[in-house]
This record gives structure tokens, sequence and C-alpha cells, in this order.
């Protein structure tokens, strides 16, 4: 193991001494460090998007940091280290990966192997499908999809799970049809004027855009990821304009900044 990970271990571990650590280093649990988790991995997925690797590394380096955290907490009730983390994530890849590590031997790597693209997905599939046989018994072909994971990314995976036994549109034209049909049942609730059902039908409308994300294979949370940046980056341009005239945000009419976004947009901002 590299000097530096030894170094981060050994830091993190300060951290958390009961006499000398930092106090609220020493007081965070699984579930209290779960949404900075959360917050670095969408700051490593932000430098990606915006192509800044310096800020890339830093941020891999704080995700990292969040992994050093949990193995730490483990360690001290004797649950796993660091190492048994390292060293499964190293058995899954060699076990998934006969066709580059043939029999799971990382030594034989370099060995030639006849499989097509094809075959090497199959052989993926079966494998995963091996190790979820030996997991946890459920019988719900949903088990597997984490409740906590973010919601635009649960729903596509839970279309992807439905969709390998045959319960999916053949193709992307009823999924228009869907969206305009779930678009109805909401306006129809909008006039109901119950908050419940409006509640539920929006939440029927953005899942059945993530399902048209999923067949036009584009990443709802990516998309819209990258729509905020570019709105961030249009109002900037607002904000610099109406400054420009002395004046603010709330002097300006709806037409006014609808002038300015324009400008921001012509000038492809």
């Amino acid at each position: 193991m590299s000097n530096s990970i030894t170094q981060l271990q050994y830091l993190m571990r300060c951290l958390r001494d009961k006499q000398f650590g930092c106090a609220w280093d020493k007081k965070q649990t699984y579930k209290s460090i779960a949404p900075y988790t959360l917050e670095e991995t969408y700051e490593v997925l932000d430098a990606i998007e915006r192509e800044d690797f310096e800020h890339l590394k830093e941020e891999l380096g704080d995700l990292l940091f969040q992994v050093i955290f949990y193995a730490q907490m483990a360690e001290e009730e004797q649950r796993f280290t660091f190492d048994d983390i390292a060293a499964g994530i190293v058995e899954k890849m060699l076990r998934r990966h006969p066709h580059v590590f043939p029999e799971a031997d990382i030594t034989r790597f370099g060995e030639p192997t006849t499989l097509t693209e094809e075959q090497i997905a199959q052989q993926w599939q079966q494998i995963k499908a091996q190790e979820k046989a030996k997991g946890p018994t459920n019988n719900s072909l949903l088990a597997d999809v984490p409740a906590s994971m973010p919601a635009l990314m649960q729903a596509v995976k839970i279309q992807q799970k439905v969709a390998k036994v045959g319960f999916d549109w053949p193709d992307v034209v009823p999924v228009f049809d869907k969206i305009r049909e779930e678009l109805d049942e909401l306006e129809e609730a909008m006039k109901e004027q119950n908050r419940l059902h409006v509640e539920e039908e929006m939440g029927d409308v953005l899942f059945a855009v993530s399902n048209l994300a999923r067949h036009l294979n584009v990443s709802p949370d990516l998309a819209l990821n990258k729509t905020n940046i570019k709105f961030r980056r249009r109002f900037g341009k607002i904000e610099t304009l109406v400054s420009a005239q002395n004046k603010k945000l709330t002097d300006c009419s709806l037409e006014e900044l609808d002038h300015y976004w324009d400008q921001a947009k012509s000038e492809g901002l």
C-alpha cells in the first residue's frame, strides 16, 4: 500500500482518537456522514462536467476521504478494515472479468481471449446473477435498487430492471404518448386544487420523462445537471448586464430580464 494511503489512514485515526481527536470527527456516524458522501460525489461529477481536472483531483481526494472515514468507523467496531474493502473490490473485479483475468487469476493478465463483445456482456450478466443468488434472499426483482438512491437515478434503475423481463415499450414513440397522458392528468389535478394529487401526478410526469431519457440512452441526472450549469451561466450574464445599468434585478420587468436572457443565449452562453 502506498505511503500516502497509509498516512491518510493514520490521519483519520488521529481525528477519531478518543483523547486527542477532533470533537466533530469523533461524534460522526455512518448515517451522519452519508449526506457528505453524496455531496462529494456530485462535486466530482461537477468537476468532470467542467473539465476542471485540477479541481477533480481535489474532489476525488474528498471522496476518498469519505471511504477512509467509513473504514475507520468500521475498524473501530471490528467489522472490517480499509484493506478488506480494497481486497473485496479486487476479488470482485477479477471474478467479473474472466476474459481479462482467466480463472480470476491476476497473474494470467495478457492471455488472449476468443470471446466476442456480446459474449463478454452475457458473461458479465451471468456472473452478476450468480453473485446475487448468493446474497440475502429476496425474490423481488427490484430488491437491490437502493431506496436512498437519488430519485431520478432510482427511477431509471427501476425501469432498467423491469425492462429485462419485458415490461417496457419496444420504442420511444409510446413514451412520448405516456408523457402527454401524464401531463394531462397533472393539469386535471391542478384544477382540483388537491396538493397531494398534484404531487402524485408530478411524480408520474417525472417518472415518464426519466423513462424517455433511458430510451434515448441519456442520464436524466447528468442532463438536468448540464441544464442547471447552463442556467447559472446565463443568469450570471443577466446579473452582469443589469448591474452595468446600475439597476437591481427587482427593478427590471420580466420583459427586460427575458431580453437579457436572449442576449446571453445569443452569445452562446
